[in-house]
């Protein structure tokens, strides 16, 4: 086996944003790589319903995932499942550690991460994770049929899945700091008319409680009047957003206070051909349509930026006619 491969290109992530830019890679004749530790499809896969996805008027997170995978394959985009250890900058070629000792050597990087469910950093959040405690309704709702849980969040995630565990569960609390939620119009009507559903407004939870079986209670303050008080429930769904995973992001690009990735309109970082995309990226919303379109336009910069690290002109003879047109149109290559 050999421990070292050359790429024209290796997307770190696969995700919406990492298979869609794995899409335009192909289109562009790039030598790419996909490199995924988990499953691919990314947090999208745990979402039980999607709606706002173009072309989409209602699918699963997990057929849309599914839909993702099955196009890129169609163009034989290589994908490794791998864990990254490194990411290491270079002056031609760009390196990419894994995990089993090999490298992949390339001239561009797409890093296209994404994120992490935050925590509430609360005594027994971490205690009773798996025993009560869980980030994906998706996956444990079938564990609290005819049962009470807890929602804590404000946002469309958090409301999405209140409204799935109450397909499920007999009663519904969800915990919100706030006094009006953030989630889109339309969520919060549904929230609001679903008779299992019970917000508590000004509500900020503070410890989760369990016995020999699992969650039992989480402690509640308001807060407004500063009082505490016990919950009697017997699980904790927790959907206040996502850390982003930089953890693999190499010194020299710049991230803003919360881990985000700052990049220029191309997806660029502060190094030469290293793109971050999708929810690794400092950008204004989170949706699948937006990391999508992240991918496309990192894809579309990596190939201009590979063929000049070759030396060669971007013509149409050697990238595909209709690949050149929409890039021409978003301005990543001349026409």
């Amino acid at each position: 086996m050999t421990t070292s491969q050359a790429y024209d290109l290796v997307i770190i992530g696969g995700g919406p944003g990492g298979l869609t830019a794995g899409i335009y890679a192909m289109r562009a004749a790039m030598k790419t790589v996909l490199v995924e530790r988990g499953v691919t499809g990314g947090q999208v896969v745990m979402s039980d319903e999607v709606e706002n996805y173009p072309g989409f008027e209602h699918t699963s997170g997990a057929e849309l995932a599914m839909k993702f995978l099955e196009h890129a394959q169609a163009y034989g985009l290589e994908i490794l499942s791998q864990e990254v250890s490194e990411v290491e900058p270079g002056l031609n070629y760009h390196h990419v550690h894994l995990a089993d000792g090999r490298t992949l050597d390339t001239h561009a990087v797409i890093l296209a991460t994404g994120g992490s469910p935050r925590k509430l950093g609360i005594p027994g959040e971490d205690e009773y994770y798996g025993r009560g405690v869980s980030y994906c309704a998706v996956c444990d709702g079938f564990f609290f049929r005819n049962k009470t849980v807890v929602v804590v969040g404000g946002g469309d995630t958090a409301t999405e899945e209140a409204l799935y565990l109450a397909k499920l569960a007999a009663k519904v609390y969800l915990v919100h700091r706030r006094d009006e939620l953030r989630a889109s119009k339309i969520l919060q009507k549904r929230v609001m008319d679903d008779c299992k559903i019970e917000i508590l407004w000004n509500t900020v939870t503070t410890a989760i409680k369990a016995g020999t079986d699992g969650v039992e209670a989480v402690t509640l303050e308001d807060t407004v009047s500063g009082q505490t008080r016990d919950l009697l429930t017997d699980g904790v769904f927790i959907f206040i957003g996502f850390e982003p995973n930089n953890q693999i992001v190499p010194a020299g690009v710049r991230m803003n206070a919360d881990g985000n990735v700052m990049t220029d309109e191309k997806c660029e970082t502060a190094l030469q051909g290293i793109f971050a995309i999708g929810d690794l990226r400092e950008k204004y919303a989170r949706q699948i349509v937006i990391s999508a379109a992240d991918g496309s336009t990192a894809a579309l910069a990596a190939a201009h930026y590979v063929e000049t690290q070759k030396g060669q002109s971007s013509t149409a003879c050697e990238i595909p006619a209709d690949f050149v047109e929409e890039s021409a149109e978003l301005g990543a290559l001349p026409k």
